[in-house]
C-alpha cells in the first residue's frame, strides 16, 4: 500500500472529525426532539439512547482533544497531554527504542538470523548485480575525481602531503623497515638468491667469453705499456685471454663457495656491513639529518613537484577516459572481481561463518555506545520539536484513528441508554 503524504493525511483526518461531529450533533437533535415528545411510545426509547449516546460522544470528544491540547481553550487540569509531558515522553520513547530494538543481545540475535555473508554473496554473484555495485564504485571515484579537482583541494592535499613527509624521520623509519627485512636471516636469502643467480649466469660459457673479452679491453685501455712488455715474451691475446678466463673461473668458484658454505667468512662480512648500516639508519643523528636533508630537497625540488603533478593528471586522465566508456576496463574488472568474491563466498561456508561472526562481535562491541548515542539522539530531537508541530504530526499519524472513539462513544453510549432505560422499566425496583 502506498503511504499517504501530510495533504491526504490531513484530508482524511478532517473528513473523520466532520462525520463524528455530525453524529455528535445529530443525536443531540434528536435527543431535544424525542424530549419534547415527553415520552410517548418508542419516543422515551428514542430519548434514552440519544442521551446516553450525547453523553458518550462528548465524554470521547472531551479525552480525545485533551490528549492533543485544552478542550475550548480552557486550561483544564490534566489536559494537553501530549505537549505538557514532551520531555517524559521523549526520554520513554528513547529508553523504549534503546532497550527493546538496541539491545545488545537483539541486535547480535539479528545479524546471525540475517546471515550477511550469505545475502552478500548471493547478490554479489548474480552478473546483474556485480554490475551495480561496479557502477555504484565508478560513480563513486567520478565524484572523487571531480572533488579532487577542484585548485583549493589540490593545494589543501599537497599542502597535507607535504606537511606529514617533512615529519616523517625517513632514516629511522628505513631503518626500522629494513631491520624487519632482516629478521630471521632473511636478508641471507637473498644473498643466497642473488648468489645462485650470478654463478648461474656465470656458468655459461658465452658468459665467461664476454666478461673475458671486457677485461681484455679495459685492461688494454688502461695498462697499454704492460701489455706491450708482455708482447714481447709472449703472444698478448693469448695470454691476456688465459689470464681474463682464469680470473673469471675463479670469480665463478668463490661465488659458489660463498653460495654453498653458510658459515663462509664473507657472509659474515656481509651481516656486519648490514648490522652497521641498519644501525647507523635508526640510531645515527648526523645520517638521519643527511637522509632528511635529501627528502626535504626533493620535496622542494620543482621538478620533482612537477613530475608527480604530472603522474597526477595522466592518471586522471586515463581515468576519465575510461570511466567515460560504455566498456570500461576498470567496470569490467570491478565488476568480475565482486562477481567472484560473491561466488567464493558462496562456496566457502567457513568464510560465510567467519565474516559473520565478526560482525556480531563489531556489533557486540559497539552497542553500547550506539543504542546510548541513538537514544540520546532521539531524546533530544523530540524534545527540540516545536509543540504545535509535534501536536500536528501525531494527529495527523493516528488522529483520523482516535475519531473512531467518538463515533464509537456516540454508538456504545446509546445502545448502553436503551439497556439502562430498559431496566427502568422492566425492573422497577431499581
Amino acid at each position: 500500500m502506498k503511504p499517504m503524504n501530510s495533504i491526504d493525511k490531513s484530508l482524511q483526518l478532517n473528513n473523520m472529525k466532520r462525520f463524528a461531529t455530525v453524529l455528535l450533533v445529530f443525536v443531540t437533535g434528536l435527543f431535544i426532539f424525542a424530549r419534547m415528545q415527553k415520552g410517548l411510545g418508542m419516543w422515551g426509547w428514542v430519548a434514552a439512547f440519544a442521551e446516553a449516546a450525547m453523553i458518550g460522544a462528548l465524554a470521547d470528544w472531551f479525552a480525545v482533544v485533551a490528549l492533543f491540547r485544552h478542550p475550548l481553550g480552557l486550561p483544564i487540569p490534566h489536559t494537553a497531554i501530549i505537549p505538557q509531558n514532551k520531555v517524559r515522553i521523549a526520554d520513554n520513547l528513547a529508553v523504549f527504542v534503546r532497550d527493546k530494538f538496541l539491545a545488545t543481545d537483539t541486535l547480535v540475535e539479528k545479524i546471525r538470523t540475517f546471515d550477511p555473508a550469505q545475502k552478500m554473496a548471493s547478490w554479489l554473484s548474480v552478473r546483474s548485480h556485480s554490475d551495480i555495485f561496479a557502477d555504484k564504485i565508478l560513480a563513486m571515484l567520478a565524484n572523487g575525481l571531480d572533488f579532487i579537482d577542484d585548485t583549493r583541494v589540490q593545494a589543501a592535499l599537497r599542502n597535507a602531503v607535504q606537511q606529514n613527509l617533512q615529519k616523517i624521520d625517513l632514516g629511522k623509519t628505513v631503518g626500522s623497515f629494513l631491520s624487519i627485512l632482516t629478521e630471521n636471516d632473511r636478508h641471507q636469502m637473498l644473498l643466497n638468491e642473488a648468489l645462485r643467480k650470478l654463478a648461474t649466469a656465470l656458468d655459461d660459457p658465452d658468459t665467461q667469453k664476454t666478461l673475458a673479452s671486457m677485461i681484455l679491453e679495459v685492461s688494454g685501455r688502461e695498462y697499454p705499456s704492460l701489455l706491450q712488455m708482455l708482447g714481447m715474451v709472449a703472444n698478448t691475446d693469448e695470454f691476456s685471454l688465459k689470464i681474463a678466463s682464469s680470473l673469471v673461473a675463479s670469480i665463478n668458484r668463490w661465488l659458489h663457495d660463498i653460495g654453498d658454505d653458510p658459515h663462509h667468512p664473507r657472509r659474515k662480512q656481509f651481516d656486519e656491513v648490514v648490522e652497521e648500516f641498519l644501525e647507523r639508519m635508526k640510531n645515527d643523528p648526523e645520517f638521519h639529518q643527511k637522509i632528511n636533508g635529501w627528502k626535504n630537497q626533493l620535496l622542494a625540488s620543482p621538478v620533482a613537484a612537477h613530475y608527480i603533478d604530472g603522474l597526477w593528471a595522466q592518471l586522471k586522465t586515463w581515468l576519465r577516459d575510461d570511466l567515460a566508456k560504455s566498456d570500461s576496463s576498470l567496470r569490467e574488472k570491478i565488476a568480475d572481481g565482486a562477481r567472484h568474491m560473491g561466488q567464493w563466498l558462496v562456496d566457502n561456508q567457513a568464510l560465510r561463518d567467519s565474516i559473520n561472526d565478526h560482525m556480531a562481535d563489531a556489533a557486540r562491541g559497539l552497542a553500547i555506545d550506539l543504542r546510548d548515542t541513538i537514544a540520546h539522539h532521539i531524546a533530544n530531537t523530540v524534545k527540540q520539536w516545536d509543540d504545535v508541530e509535534l501536536v500536528r504530526e501525531l494527529e495527523l499519524s493516528v488522529g483520523s484513528d482516535l475519531q473512531y472513539i467518538r463515533i464509537n462513544g456516540t454508538v456504545v453510549g446509546g445502545l448502553i441508554g436503551i439497556i439502562l432505560h430498559a431496566l427502568v422499566i422492566f425492573v422497577p425496583t431499581l
